[in-house]
C-alpha cells in the first residue's frame, strides 16, 4: 500500500486544512456574518444542487474509474474519453430546457414553507452542472493517480473561496444577494482550474469514433446515474426536507452539527481518492487476493483512524457549540452523534462499495441505493416532525447502520470475503469504552479548556491501545516513516 501511503498522507493534510478552514466558516463566521434564515437557505440551496448533480454528471465519473484502465492502447482510451465527456453537457442543456419552461411552478413549490428560496431556485441547477463537470475532471486526474491537487481544488479551494466571501459580506457589506452571485461564481472558477490540471495530467484529444463497448458504457453509466441519485438522497434528503417540515433556520443547527459529525469520514475522503482506482485495476485484472487485501486493510485502518476522530468529536460537542451565539445551535448534540455513529459503522465497510461499483455485479449498488433512499425519506417524513432535526440524523443512523450490514453480507456471498477482523473488533470496543469514560468526566472548566484537555487526554490514551495492541501495522508503519 505505498501508493495509497503516500498520497493518502498528502490528502489527509490536504483534507485537514480544508476542514479548519471549513470548521471557522461554518462554525464561527456564518453564525455570525448570516442570519440562521439566510444561512438555512445556502445550505438548502447546495443540498438540493447535490441532488441534481447526479443526474447532471450521468454516472460519468464513476463510467471514467471503471473503464478507463481496461484499455490497452492510447487510442483506446482517447476514444473513451471523447464519449463520455460530452453527455453531461447534453444532459445539462435538457434539464436547463425543462427547468426554463417551469421556473415558476419549480420555484413555487419548493417556497411554499419557507417563501424565501423562491427568488434563488436558480442557484439549484447553475452550481449542480459546475459540481458535475468538476467532478468528472477530477476523475480525469485521479484515473492517472494524481489525486492530490485536484483533492487540493475538492477541499481547500471552495472553503477558502468562502472563507474570502464571508470576509468581504462583513468588512465590505456585501449584499446577500451579491454573496449567493459570487458563490456560485466561484464553483465555475473552480471547475476552470480542474480542466487545466486533468488536461495536464492526461491530455485529451478529440475522435470522432466510439469505443467498440459504448453500449456496455452506457448501459454502466445510466446504471451509476440512477445509483447515484438514490445516493445523493441518502446523503442530502435530509437538509432538503427540513426545510419543508420546519423552519429554514433548522437547516442551519443542522448542518453545524453534520459538518462537526462529517469530520469523522476526513481519513475516508482521503483514502477513497486512491483506493478507488486501485481496486478498480485490480478487479479488471482479476486480482483476487488484492481486491480481499485492500477490503480488510482498508476497513481496518478507517475504524482506527475514525474511532480517534469519533471521540474527539462527540466528547467535545457540547463545549464547542456552547461557544456559539444562537442557542439553536447547542441543541444540536445529538446529531453530532447520530451521525458521526452512521460514519463509523460505513468506515466498517472499507472499499468495499468501490468493489462492488467495480465488479460486474455492479448493478446491485443500484437496488442498495433506491431502497436506502426510499426507507430515509420514509423515516424522515415520520420522524423529522416528531423530532425534529434529531429524527432527521436518526433516520440516517438506522438507514446507514442496516444497508451496511446487508452489504457486508452481500459481499461475503459473491466474493468470500469481509473486512471483518479481531483487530478491527478491538478498536471500536475501544472506542467504545474511551467514549463512556470520558462522556462522564466534567472537567467545569471553560469550553476551550475542556476541548484542549480532553482532546489532549483521549488521544493519548487511544494512541497508547493502538499502539499496545499492534490495532493496525499499516498505521504504525507510516507513523515511524513520518517520525524519521
Amino acid at each position: 500500500m505505498g501508493i495509497i501511503a503516500k498520497q493518502t498522507s498528502l490528502n489527509v493534510l490536504i483534507i485537514g486544512i480544508a476542514f479548519a478552514i471549513g470548521g471557522l466558516n461554518t462554525l464561527v463566521f456564518y453564525p455570525l456574518f448570516l442570519s440562521a434564515e439566510e444561512y438555512g437557505l445556502v445550505v438548502f440551496l447546495l443540498a438540493t444542487s447535490n441532488l441534481l448533480m447526479p443526474l447532471i454528471g450521468f454516472g460519468v465519473h464513476q463510467t471514467i474509474i471503471r473503464f478507463f484502465s481496461a484499455y490497452n492502447t492510447k487510442e483506446e482510451q482517447q476514444r473513451f474519453m471523447s464519449s463520455v465527456i460530452l453527455l453531461p453537457l447534453f444532459i445539462a442543456l435538457i434539464v436547463g430546457g425543462i427547468g426554463v419552461l417551469f421556473y415558476h411552478s419549480i420555484s413555487t413549490a419548493l417556497s411554499i414553507q419557507n417563501p424565501v428560496i423562491a427568488n434563488y431556485t436558480w442557484v439549484i441547477f447553475v452550481v449542480a452542472v459546475a459540481t458535475a463537470y468538476f467532478e468528472v475532471f477530477y476523475v480525469w486526474a485521479r484515473v492517472q493517480l494524481q489525486s492530490v491537487a485536484g483533492n487540493a481544488l475538492k477541499e481547500i479551494f471552495p472553503r477558502l473561496y468562502l472563507f474570502l466571501l464571508l470576509m468581504a459580506l462583513y468588512f465590505f457589506d456585501l449584499s446577500f444577494h451579491d454573496f449567493v452571485v459570487a458563490l456560485v461564481s466561484g464553483y465555475y472558477l473552480r471547475l476552470l482550474l480542474m480542466i487545466v490540471l486533468a488536461n495536464r495530467c492526461y491530455p485529451l484529444r478529440i475522435r470522432l469514433h466510439f469505443p467498440s463497448n459504448i453500449r456496455s458504457i452506457l448501459t454502466y453509466s445510466i446504471t451509476i446515474l440512477l445509483a447515484a441519485s438514490a445516493g445523493s438522497l441518502i446523503i442530502d434528503i435530509d437538509k432538503f426536507m427540513i426545510p419543508q417540515l420546519e423552519e429554514i433556520k433548522q437547516t442551519a443547527f443542522y448542518a453545524v452539527a453534520i459538518f462537526a459529525a462529517t469530520l469523522v469520514e476526513v481519513p475516508a475522503r482521503a483514502m477513497w481518492q486512491i483506493l478507488n482506482p486501485l481496486v478498480a485495476t485490480a478487479v479488471n485484472d482479476n486480482n483476487t487476493k488484492e481486491v480481499n487485501s485492500l477490503y480488510r486493510r482498508s476497513a481496518l485502518n478507517l475504524v482506527v483512524v475514525s474511532g480517534w476522530f469519533f471521540l474527539l468529536v462527540n466528547l467535545n460537542s457540547e463545549a464547542l457549540f456552547s461557544l456559539l451565539p444562537n442557542v439553536g445551535y447547542q441543541k444540536a448534540t445529538l446529531v453530532v452523534l447520530y451521525i458521526s455513529l452512521a460514519k463509523l459503522i460505513t468506515m466498517m465497510f472499507g472499499c468495499g462499495g468501490a468493489i462492488i461499483s467495480n465488479s460486474s455485479f455492479y448493478q446491485i449498488s443500484l437496488v442498495f441505493s433506491i431502497i436506502m433512499a426510499f426507507g430515509v425519506s420514509i423515516l424522515n417524513m415520520k420522524w423529522i416532525p416528531l423530532y425534529g432535526i434529531d429524527g432527521a440524523a436518526l433516520a440516517t443512523l438506522v438507514v446507514v447502520g442496516v444497508s451496511i450490514v446487508i452489504k457486508i453480507i452481500y459481499l461475503q456471498f459473491k466474493i468470500k470475503a469481509h473486512p471483518l477482523s479481531w483487530n478491527l473488533f478491538k478498536a471500536l470496543v475501544a472506542v467504545g469504552i474511551l467514549y463512556t469514560l470520558f462522556q462522564y468526566i466534567d472537567w467545569t472548566f471553560s469550553p476551550l479548556v475542556h476541548i484542549v484537555l480532553t482532546s489532549a487526554l483521549v488521544s493519548a490514551l487511544y494512541f497508547l491501545i493502538v499502539k499496545q495492541f499492534k490495532l493496525s501495522d499499516d498505521l504504525l508503519r507510516l507513523v515511524k516513516r513520518i517520525g524519521k
